[in-house]
């Protein structure tokens, strides 16, 4: 009988498996080739058939496999191709410079803590590029020990222990998000950078363009935006 019952179960693992794995693939695809639908907003929304970027690419990375793994980069179809659109385009015409990408939400959207937005895939957060005091290309060292990279900070200069925000590469890659997200339908609809910051970006010769193309919050938000920058999208979602 306990032979019987072993060969039935066993006969039985794959069809149980099938879902399961099923899942997962979908959870790891990138795009299956179906769109997304985002319904309310940033702060209370959801989504359906939300996708995300691969871990990393030519020039660009997910902020730590931790975040990657358990769900945290997803967002609306058309936001992840601006993003990846705005990516190869800065790998053709700088493709010295390193990208890394942070928090977006959840697959299916909804309350995304400790954010009070990235609710319905049409917010994301992007880590600062840095250089070294040589003016070398450097990259922010995230780990579980400062909240993935989100409890790091920068002074008032973009400064710290001999890493210097690189303000002309963060406004190269606002203004390679704005022409990608224009191409595919969509468009930034505001910049949360921390305000002392943002004198500095704009007197990089790229940011000297950002003014007038995107809206930047001028008050301060209600954590630190220094070891990253937020951009909301303003994507055609649905009511709720």
């Amino acid at each position: 009988m306990k032979l019987r019952t072993l060969l039935i179960a066993a006969a039985a693992l794959p069809l149980l498996l099938v879902p399961t794995l099923a899942g997962a693939i979908a959870y790891f695809i990138t795009d299956d080739g179906k769109p997304s639908v985002c319904y309310g907003n940033s702060a209370r929304g959801r989504l359906e058939n939300g996708k995300r970027l691969r871990y990393s690419g030519a020039n660009y990375r997910a902020y730590h496999i931790a975040g990657f793994l358990t769900g945290r980069t997803f967002m609306h179809s058309a936001v992840r191709d601006a993003v990846r659109d705005a990516y190869a385009a800065l790998e053709r015409s700088d493709p010295g410079l390193r990208f890394v990408y942070a928090e977006a939400g959840w697959r299916r959207g909804g309350r995304f803590w400790p954010h009070r937005t990235h609710a319905n895939g049409t917010s994301v957060d992007f880590m600062v590029p840095l250089r070294t005091a040589t003016g070398e290309v450097a990259e922010m060292r995230a780990s579980v020990l400062n909240k993935l990279g989100y409890s790091i900070t920068f002074d008032d200069q973009g400064r710290r222990n001999g890493l210097t925000i690189d303000f002309e590469a963060t406004a190269k890659h606002l203004l390679a998000l704005h022409d990608a997200a224009r191409a595919h339908g969509i468009r930034i609809g505001r910049v949360i950078f921390e305000t002392p910051l943002q004198r500095l970006l704009f007197a990089t010769a790229s940011g000297q363009a950002l003014e007038g193309r995107m809206p930047f919050m001028k008050t301060p938000a209600w954590v630190r935006h220094d070891q990253h920058y937020h951009v909301d999208f303003v994507v055609p979602c649905r009511k709720e």
